[in-house]
């Protein structure tokens, strides 16, 4: 057998850590190290496990050696493969499907890495994911866990967080200026979209819905080709938009609230342990 030195898990840890963070101070304080500690590492696993070069340091700050991104890759992929192995030897019980139901909202701003990390930690769970509105997806009863969106004081299940209703429209745009106002909204069973026509109507500015769909995508599209505005949940909006608000002759909006709904009926270590995972994603 060749003898080649074996690489600890802690050291790829750290060193992902620091690629990732762009730097050894911000690393130690997520992996909860000593600056000097996380130093002593990375110099053992340069000079004595690999004898190569993994970072180019430019006083203070550090970027990786082309040794040091190849090895990011190769760091990542065991990493992960040892969470895989350690989760399944440990929790044999977590396998299975769980039915998560969430307007397509969500899915790109919070789920993904929702998702991402409970692949990781549970690679054996099949995971089902239903994108409607909310009007729709509180109708269903064959879904354990479902995220909605609700009105202020009508909130059931658990409250994941509240989300300032914001105007928005492309960043080179001036469509606010128009003397009627072309909109991209959900359809009318959405309360949102009743709430902005509602505000624009109080303050007497006309206004068209240019475009409707059942889709964030597909309204956000729209937007950032400057052909409507909208008004979407704050943590939605992308850096290519522009927020506006009371400034550029908008009414304000109120808040909403995310909630998230557990199917008593179908509850499982499954299910319990991804909906500790999305309470917690949502806090992002």
């Amino acid at each position: 057998m060749s003898n080649y030195p074996s690489i600890d898990s802690d050291l790829l840890r750290t060193f992902v850590a620091i690629a990732e963070h762009g730097g050894f101070t911000r690393a130690a304080e997520v992996i909860n190290r000593t600056q000097s500690a996380v130093s002593m590492q990375m110099k053992r696993l340069e000079e004595d496990v690999l004898k190569r070069v993994l970072f180019l340091r430019d006083g203070r700050q550090v970027r990786l050696s082309a040794e040091g991104r190849l090895l990011l890759g190769y760091a990542r992929r065991i990493l992960k493969l040892h969470a895989e192995l350690l989760n399944s030897m440990r929790e044999p019980h977590m396998v299975g499907t769980v039915r998560i139901g969430t307007p397509d909202d969500y899915v790109m701003r919070f789920m993904q890495g929702i998702l991402v990390r409970f692949a990781q930690a549970y690679p054996l769970v099949q995971v089902e994911l239903h994108c409607e509105p909310s009007f729709q997806l509180l109708q269903r009863k064959d879904l354990d866990l479902t995220i909605v969106t609700r009105e202020p004081g009508s909130e059931i299940g658990q409250l994941l967080r509240q989300e300032q209703l914001t105007w928005t429209q492309a960043r080179d745009s001036n469509l606010h200026e128009l003397a009627t106002l072309p909109l991209a909204l959900f359809n009318n069973q959405c309360f949102c979209s009743a709430w902005a026509c509602n505000g624009l109507n109080s303050m007497g500015r006309d206004f068209r819905i240019a475009y409707t769909s059942p889709s964030l995508s597909a309204i956000m599209a729209a937007v950032s080709a400057g052909l409507a505005l909208t008004a979407q949940l704050r943590s939605l909006i992308t850096p290519d938009l522009q927020i506006l608000g009371e400034e550029h002759g908008l009414p304000p909006l109120p808040s909403a609230s995310i909630v998230l709904l557990r199917n008593e009926r179908s509850q499982s270590p499954v299910s319990t342990t991804l909906a500790e995972q999305i309470v917690e994603g949502f806090k992002l």
